[in-house]
């Protein structure tokens, strides 16, 4: 069967998440978004496997659904049209803080469980590394490497992914906190690493460029802190719904029912570009290296963000595209599509009427964002939203790239420009978000105007 997964998200025991953030926020916002198989997150954390335990119950071979009683109270509450399966996959986020050679060394890694007692198990073992209790991410010292030998050896069947691989500041290959390549993190288990997770500020074709991670299947996932910002990004797939048919799906890539991903527009994610977020200061790659890696504010060091250190290390141009390269397909949220199209912020009432109406009557978002006919759009939603979500999806788009802890945005229309939609007709098409960006001469100003 096809489905969408995303295995990287959090409960409301880690640091910096929703208190909503329960198995019954994540069913509901499942089935809301068309998410079948959801991470549970945070699997270490005593409190929260305490409530996968009381709340799920075994499905398939290492998936869980939310007990039934649980399931009608969410479902009473949820679109007849969005009526499906939802499955828990057992996940946890380590974050591994360890020094190495002559750096300090800062790594999220993601690993899986196949059942409740592998689980249990990596969670016993890490205990006796560090505190497990004080959040849902444990922070740990602990070599990547070792990390991942003890998930190894304690269960077969278990394996591990690396996180958000660029971020600048925890992940394998980001510019403060990692290393150079998945040999030098992971040494003589390196090839025991199969997947990696991009992260919101890249997307694959960003990772095209590096030949080393071609033998490498591209995971896309929401690491999501709030249950609305489930799905953002997320992986299809066209397997079986059990654990060891995931498994092999992400092991074996397109060969094994490894369909592509869902990604953000990756101007959008708040480490894209380089910069200083005190100094309002965001930079290209050149005008950084140019500076010497200094704000021209302040002269402090900026951030090098994601691109700058897929420049540093790519081998091939922008443009290339592996043999076993798959699709992916770009998104923004329905609430900021719907936003826009209102002239109103995601979060406020009228947008979230929209957005409700449109998934009574067309089903869940990731459909309606991608799948839906744009007649069928127009039909429920009017002109200007099927126009665009026509535009989101050709990436007909406007971007400001984020940097330094800053998300980007994305606009589908540009100023006064809904207004003479509605009046006359198709307005002027924006330059595809796919166009390559120019970038300022070193030693131009350090904004960043708009790019469009």
């Amino acid at each position: 069967m096809e489905f969408v997964a995303d295995f990287h998200v959090h409960s409301r025991f880690s640091r910096a998440t929703s208190r909503d953030l329960a198995l019954t926020s994540l069913h509901r916002a499942a089935l809301e978004k068309g998410v079948t198989v959801v991470g549970t997150g945070d699997f270490t954390h005593p409190a929260w496997m305490e409530e996968l335990c009381e709340c799920l119950e075994e499905a398939e071979e290492g998936l869980f659904r939310l007990r039934p009683d649980l399931a009608r109270g969410v479902s009473d509450r949820v679109p007849a049209s969005c009526n499906g399966r939802v499955r828990f996959l057992l996940t946890v986020e380590i974050s591994s803080i360890y020094k190495r050679g002559d750096r300090v060394r800062k790594v999220h890694n993601l690993v899986f469980a196949p059942n409740l007692e592998s689980a249990r198990a990596i969670a016993g073992r890490l205990e006796r590394i560090g505190n497990i209790a004080s959040d849902g991410r444990p922070i740990l010292g602990l070599d990547s490497r070792d990390l991942l030998e003890i998930v190894r050896d304690t269960s077969p069947d278990a394996f591990l992914v690396p996180a958000h691989i660029w971020t600048p500041w925890f992940s394998v290959l980001g510019s403060r906190s990692g290393f150079d390549s998945l040999e030098d993190c992971f040494r003589d288990l390196a090839g025991e690493i199969f997947g990696v997770e991009t992260g919101l500020s890249s997307d694959p074709a960003m990772n095209w460029r590096l030949s080393a991670l071609d033998r490498l299947t591209l995971i896309s996932n929401s690491d999501a802190h709030s249950a609305e910002k489930l799905g953002r990004e997320a992986n299809r797939l066209c397997c079986g719904l059990s654990f060891p048919e995931i498994h092999q799906a992400l092991r074996g890539g397109r060969d094994q029912g490894f369909l592509g991903t869902v990604e953000f527009f990756p101007e959008q994610g708040k480490y894209h570009l380089d910069g200083h977020r005190k100094c309002d200061c965001r930079m290209w790659p050149p005008e950084t290296m140019g500076r010497g890696g200094v704000c021209p504010a302040c002269g402090k060091q900026v951030t090098v963000g994601v691109m700058h250190r897929v420049e540093l290390l790519a081998d091939r141009p922008e443009g290339a595209r592996p043999a076993r390269a798959l699709p992916y397909e770009r998104m923004i949220s329905l609430a900021e599509v719907a936003g826009e199209v209102l002239g109103a912020g995601p979060n406020t009432q009228g947008v979230r009427n929209l957005c409700r109406r449109l998934v009574e009557r067309l089903g869940p978002e990731l459909g309606i964002l991608s799948r839906v006919p744009l007649e069928d759009v127009r039909r429920e939603g009017g002109s200007l939203l099927a126009e665009g979500l026509r535009r989101m999806r050709a990436a007909e788009v406007l971007l400001d790239a984020g940097y330094d802890g800053t998300f980007g945005t994305v606009r589908l229309f540009r100023t006064g420009e809904r207004e003479g939609f509605r009046g006359h007709g198709t307005p002027t098409r924006p330059s595809a978000a796919s166009a390559v960006p120019r970038p300022p001469v070193a030693g131009s100003s350090g904004g960043l105007p708009g790019r469009s």
